[in-house]
């Protein structure tokens, strides 16, 4: 079985932006010590043809991809939410599939077992409440650390995700339909779709939704899992929407795998870990031989952060 230096990838949205060569973008990569990567959602097709001889020459293996990879032809950056799996309208819906099911016929191509995919989010007609949220926040100047005990903040997350939450199962409805139109196709290619949790307030599943929802809609195992984002989890951490290590327990039984990045006391994510808010001791507990562990970090970051958050997740998990 592969120690945890051999199982660690890298996520392409460190660098696919700047690239236009495939191969020397996965050569940067394995120049840092990664044997594996994953292809994130910032694959424009230009870059595939060196990725593929790439691996065909043994530089690395592909991990992971995540939905849409690559990128659809209409796409010039990263755009996992360009479709959207919770849409009502019937034709965004359909490209979701098709541009899905692509993202599975080239993870076969790529020997990879998993996809992760955003869930979609509710939509309101007269405006999203978590925008209205930001901008309150940006202008009462609250800082990220104050958050727990902002009680202005509190009420007014509260409301928001009151609304959400009466909004959420008719987007759920369509999440699970348009889930079960792909599950053959991945059954099919032995890849599973990874449910990320997200850091949107809006963003299907709801936190405390997600355990049920795979158990009761989507309960095949070989097809639907759950993939964990630490910063994402911390976001929602600090705003009071979740316990991290009681939703990690909640979610392990789905597991697939991790992004692993941390978040700044400012509040940004994709940072080096071990240098802001995770608990990545904790997050080691969870960690097990069959899951799969990538690095996805900020493009700001230079390749020497890209090291030392190697060797951070490496002295965290070893």
């Amino acid at each position: 079985m592969m120690d945890i230096a051999d199982r660690l990838s890298l996520s392409t949205c460190w660098c696919s932006a700047r690239h236009t060569d495939g191969y020397e973008m996965v050569k940067e990569m394995a120049g840092l010590g990664f044997g594996r990567i994953e292809l994130s959602h910032g694959i424009r097709m230009s870059l595939v043809p060196g990725i593929q001889r790439a691996v065909e020459e043994g530089i690395v293996e592909i991990s992971s991809l995540h939905n849409f990879c690559p990128l659809p032809a209409s796409a010039r950056h990263a755009a996992p939410n360009l479709f959207l799996p919770t849409s009502s309208d019937s034709r965004e819906q359909a490209l979701w599939q098709r541009y899905t099911l692509q993202t599975l016929i080239f993870a076969e191509k790529l020997a990879a077992r998993h996809v992760v995919a955003h869930s979609g989010s509710v939509w309101f007609f007269f405006g999203s409440p978590e925008r209205k949220l930001d901008r309150w926040i940006d202008h009462s100047g609250l800082e990220f650390a104050a958050m727990p005990e902002s009680e202005d903040f509190i009420q007014k997350r509260d409301r928001v995700m009151k609304r959400i939450r009466r909004s959420a199962p008719s987007s759920m409805k369509r999440l699970k339909a348009l889930m079960e139109t792909v599950a053959p196709a991945a059954k099919e290619r032995g890849v599973q779709l990874c449910l990320e949790n997200r850091e949107g307030l809006e963003e299907m599943p709801l936190d405390d939704a997600f355990a049920g929802f795979l158990e009761k809609e989507l309960p095949d195992t070989d097809v639907f899992s759950y993939w964990h984002d630490t910063g994402h989890a911390r976001l929602k951490h600090q705003m009071g929407l979740l316990d991290h290590e009681a939703h990690l327990e909640a979610m392990s039984g789905r597991l697939a795998g991790f992004h692993l990045h941390d978040v700044s006391v400012e509040g940004r994510d994709h940072q080096v870990p071990g240098t802001g808010l995770v608990d990545f001791q904790m997050i080691a507990r969870f960690v097990r031989p069959e899951h799969t562990l990538v690095l996805e970090l900020s493009p700001k970051l230079t390749a020497e952060e890209v090291r030392q958050s190697r060797e951070a997740i490496l002295s965290f998990l070893t």
